[in-house]
């Protein structure tokens, strides 16, 4: 039996969706949101697990065959291993991974590799713990750094499964740093992505070094929100709710209404729609 496959309009293979699972996040940084923070989406407007992993079977049965849960950071979401658990077991899914900013891995790396997740990308954008807790706005990075090593304990990494990095590069982001992050993975067996800043607003974004975002010919996602809205484009205003417009009119929607190039995006924070 032959495999269905997703097409926008413009030929490209759409097999990835990235389901931001919550706005909450346990940090506060700086190129992510105001210091104040945002506003917050009240409990009841989120997605339950439930319509997640239902969403989620059915796009996978059109065609989707990779999935990334963010956030916010995902690992605040109570719960958040109980889904795993059942995005696991669906049927076709081939890739499951997880963005996270560490913070919480220590304690969680174990069960989310037993729940079933394939793999992981942890932020860390510097290993100065003056520098981290700067960025992040009081965050600590040896926190980060035991989650790596968890990680790595419970089984992520490897070949078939790196365990990466992904470090935001801003305007004044210091070789040095740069430098120490790439030390580090090489000697820690760790794939390092560097992000350039992006800027929803004013729609500036580049090729990530070392990974596939931000090269809009080969792009190949789409993006559900924690509140149930699907994204066919990061630099877009356009969204289609799939409670409101139910599961296949709002994925024909995405797929039909993806642009050939992100512009901007002048509704969303990345705390909210998840990178």
């Amino acid at each position: 039996m032959v495999a269905p496959t997703l097409t926008d309009s413009f030929g490209r293979t759409i097999h990835y969706l990235r389901i931001s699972v919550t706005d909450r996040c346990n940090l506060r940084c700086v190129y992510c949101m105001p210091a104040a923070g945002v506003p917050l989406i009240p409990h009841e407007d989120m997605l339950s697990f439930e319509d997640i992993v239902s969403f989620t079977r059915y796009a996978v049965s059109r065609g989707i065959r990779k999935v990334r849960l963010t956030g916010g950071e995902p690992l605040v979401r109570k719960g958040i291993t109980s889904l795993v658990r059942s995005l696991a077991a669906v049927d076709g899914l081939e890739d499951l991974a997880m963005t996270t900013n560490g913070i919480l891995l220590a304690e969680m790396a174990k069960e989310l590799k037993e729940a079933g997740l394939h793999r992981l990308n942890i932020s860390l954008d510097t290993l100065s713990p003056h520098t981290y807790k700067e960025l992040t706005r009081g965050g600590d990075v040896n926190r980060v750094l035991r989650g790596i090593r968890a990680a790595r304990e419970a089984g992520f990494g490897g070949q078939d499964s790196p365990l990466k990095l992904n470090c935001v590069l801003l305007p004044h982001t210091a070789q040095e740093d740069v430098a120490a992050l790439r030390t580090f993975s090489r000697e820690e067996g760790l794939q390092l992505r560097l992000i350039h800043h992006m800027d929803l607003q004013h729609g500036t974004f580049t090729k990530v070094e070392g990974g596939d975002g931000g090269d809009c010919t080969r792009c190949n996602r789409l993006r559900l929100t924690s509140t149930g809205i699907l994204k066919p484009c990061l630099f877009n205003n356009l969204g289609y709710d799939i409670r409101k417009l139910g599961y296949e009119k709002a994925l024909e929607a995405a797929l039909q209404n993806k642009p050939k190039r992100g512009t901007s995006n002048t509704c969303d924070f990345f705390s909210y729609i998840g990178g």
